[in-house]
């Protein structure tokens, strides 16, 4: 009777699966931590990008002087510090690189850490909105800016500049390209987060 016994017992502890792996897996079927992370260091890289091009957009060409003959010019320069517009730009992206790097360095600790999972995914979801806000409005503002000085305004005559300093707007398009491309990395990023977020309490 023993000799019986004891072998089913073996066997019924021998084929139950470990519940605690199945759990785990169904809840996270991707390393988030790495992929967030690799987001984020693309979005670094272009609001780096976009604040460095957008620094050294200057250049310095003879204009003619408003009531003299169009033979007198002198030397002016076109850089971002002209606009407010450009400054802020600088400001908000610089901010965005920033905290691109930090939720970088939180994502890396995420994975070491899961205990905490949620609150750090339910917090780089309600940042990562800040950010898109701040990203956008910057690269509206730029825009707009940019856009005059490539068309120009007749309604309130302002001219357009651009057909006089070509080098500096072809550095403010590329500039204002990279920040629209990192308000979308952030807009993927707080998809990204916030699925993430239930998949993990669903």
């Amino acid at each position: 009777m023993e000799s019986t016994d004891k072998p089913a017992a073996v066997a019924s502890t021998t084929t139950a699966p470990p519940p605690s792996t199945t759990v785990a897996a169904s809840k996270c079927p991707f390393n988030y931590s790495a992929v967030d992370v690799g987001l984020r260091v693309v979005l670094f890289a272009a609001a780096v990008i976009a604040v460095v091009v957008m620094a050294t957009s200057k250049q310095t060409e003879m204009v003619p002087v408003p009531g003299l003959p169009s033979s007198v010019r002198v030397p002016y320069s076109a850089e971002f510090t002209d606009s407010p517009a450009f400054v802020y730009f600088i400001a908000a992206l610089s901010t965005t690189g920033l905290y691109s790097i930090i939720t970088a360095l939180a994502s890396i600790l995420l994975g070491r850490r899961p205990s905490y999972t949620n609150t750090i995914l339910l917090a780089f979801a309600l940042m990562d909105v800040v950010f898109v806000g701040i990203a956008a409005s910057a690269t509206g503002s730029a825009g707009g800016v940019a856009y005059i000085g490539l068309r120009g305004n007749s309604h309130v005559r302002w001219d357009k500049i651009c057909n006089v300093y070509d080098e500096f707007c072809r550095h403010v398009g590329t500039a204002i390209a990279f920040s629209l491309f990192a308000a979308i990395l952030l807009v993927f990023l707080t998809m990204f987060s916030t699925f993430a977020l239930y998949k993990k309490i669903r």
